[in-house]
């Protein structure tokens, strides 16, 4: 169980995350929406332990996050909206690269198995010449290399074709079920969100989000 309890962020007068509370359980997938601006990029950035915040504290089945950093980094894996590989080395180069800095080893063919079950089969390719939705599953790859048991992901899909959005979808809903991993989804995708994400937390005050999903029939839950 991930527990964030009255989360605050701010940089000087600038308050970023005013008290945000929530929790979320292995296994679920729930989608963070808001406008631009509402802090969702932070709190994720906050939740991967890149970011400290404010005011606060969150666990991880009761590990307190100031208390294990360490531990707790080991168990969370991350996305974040700007694509983090080496465009010069191969799809193999880049996951035999960030499998080296990994807690956990694997096998070449463990990694590209990883890398077929979302339908990457570029192993030998360049990821100069690649497509956009084929560099998305790669930086999404790279995460999963340690088995994160927490993912989150920050637009994962974003400027990408309906093909790739769908198959990384069907991999995240097959990893949440057989794996019970718990993932934090951001996208202003509001299809994308509907169809994947057993739950919707809405941030901001932004009534567009809200009304939106409650009129299609899932109601948020408002930070």
């Amino acid at each position: 169980m991930l527990n964030v309890s009255s989360l605050s962020k701010s940089y000087g007068n600038n308050k970023i995350l005013n008290s945000v509370s929530f929790t979320i359980s292995p296994g679920e997938i729930v989608g963070l929406v808001g406008e631009n601006g509402a802090g969702k990029s932070t709190l994720l950035k906050i939740l991967a332990t890149l970011s400290k915040p404010t005011d606060g504290t969150i666990s991880l089945h009761a590990n307190m996050f100031d208390e294990n950093i360490k531990k707790i980094r080991r168990k969370i894996g991350f996305v974040p909206q700007e694509i983090a590989i080496w465009e010069e080395f191969t799809v193999q180069e880049n996951m035999v690269f960030f499998e080296k800095l990994s807690t956990v080893k694997k096998t070449h063919d463990e990694l590209q198995q990883l890398c077929l079950d979302m339908k990457l089969d570029k192993w030998k390719e360049p990821v100069k010449r690649l497509s956009g939705g084929m560099k998305r599953k790669l930086n999404l790859a790279i995460s999963l290399i340690h088995d994160p048991e927490v993912l989150l992901l920050d637009e994962p899909t974003v400027g990408i074709d309906l093909k790739s959005k769908n198959e990384i979808s069907a991999y995240l809903q097959k990893l949440a079920k057989e794996k019970n991993t718990l993932i934090l989804f951001t996208s202003h995708d509001m299809d994308e969100i509907m169809n994947l994400c057993d739950r919707i937390l809405c941030m901001g005050t932004d009534p567009f989000y809200s009304n939106l999903l409650i009129e299609a029939g899932n109601e948020p839950i408002l930070l």
